[in-house]
């Protein structure tokens, strides 16, 4: 799947809405973190480690497919045995876990970065921040969230910008509405020119190279390793997921997904603090 095939399928339903009675045995699952596999206070449970490490021993080969950058992944994957690469950032990041090494493989133009901002201020009040892979560089106007977080706090948009390090995704962040809301007015407003989303934080919305998601990372290393979909099970719960639970021969929604997710989704599970993702997982072993 390439970048302008991957953008069709975020807006096309899917090809089989309804449940099937069999379900084929998967090479590869894919697993979002925030809200899915982890519990909501970013643990990940007995039960779960052990579904986890049965269904690896299994041969299938478990990847990571999360908005989060490496260093959130890395404490998951050393206790864990993961496939040989996660997939970070939405789909931006290629993340080697035997190395530990990453490369941004589809980072954000400044220019289209500046672009962004320009059009945004104008249908929100908003602040900015950019993802470099290592760290959160943020200006005044934005407020930050997980205060574990590595952050650098800059005196104005300018400093935001020479920070010097690719742009993995623009953050923005509204104080006045929902990241839905912020959200349709950033499609409305940009259109294709990039790739808008979020994955459930209050007011806050990512913004990537245009054709950069979850679904297009994960066809795209599935491509290298000849998995066609059909053969690829997926986890998740929010907008960023969506198309990607779509395009899996099997996507699964949590309990506690995003509306839209469970209402375009036929596969649900339970919610991510009663170990959904397990419960699945189990069948296989």
């Amino acid at each position: 799947m390439d970048l302008g095939e991957a953008r069709r399928a975020r807006r096309s339903p899917p090809a089989d809405p309804g449940d099937r009675s069999r379900v084929d045995r998967p090479r590869l699952i894919a697993l979002d973190l925030d809200g899915t596999l982890l519990r909501s206070d970013g643990s990940l449970s007995e039960r779960t480690r052990r579904a986890l490490k049965a269904v690896a021993s299994t041969g299938v080969e478990l990847v990571v497919v999360t908005a989060r950058p490496p260093r959130y992944v890395a404490p998951i994957a050393a206790e864990l045995d993961l496939g040989a690469v996660a997939l970070c950032a939405n789909g931006a990041i290629e993340y080697d876990l035997g190395t530990g090494q990453w490369r941004a493989s589809h980072p954000l133009p400044e220019s289209t970065a500046r672009r962004t901002v320009a059009a945004l201020v104008h249908v929100a009040r908003v602040g900015f921040a950019v993802e470099t892979g290592d760290l959160v560089v943020y200006e005044p106007g934005f407020v930050p969230g997980d205060s574990r977080d590595v952050r650098l706090a800059v005196a104005d948009r300018e400093a935001m910008f020479a920070v010097g390090a690719p742009i993995v995704k623009l953050l923005a962040r509204t104080p006045d509405g929902s990241a839905d809301e912020l959200l349709a007015a950033a499609r409305a407003a940009l259109g294709d020119e990039v790739e808008c989303t979020h994955s459930g934080g209050r007011g806050l919305l990512e913004v990537s190279a245009p054709g950069v998601s979850k679904v297009a990372g994960l066809a795209r290393l599935c491509a290298e390793r000849g998995i066609p979909n059909d053969q690829v099970w997926a986890f998740g719960d929010m907008p960023n997921d969506l198309a990607m639970l779509r395009w899996a021969g099997a996507g699964f929604a949590v309990a506690n997904a995003h509306p839209d997710v469970l209402a375009a989704v036929s596969r649900h599970t339970a919610a991510n603090d009663s170990d959904g993702v397990a419960a699945v997982l189990e069948t296989l072993v």
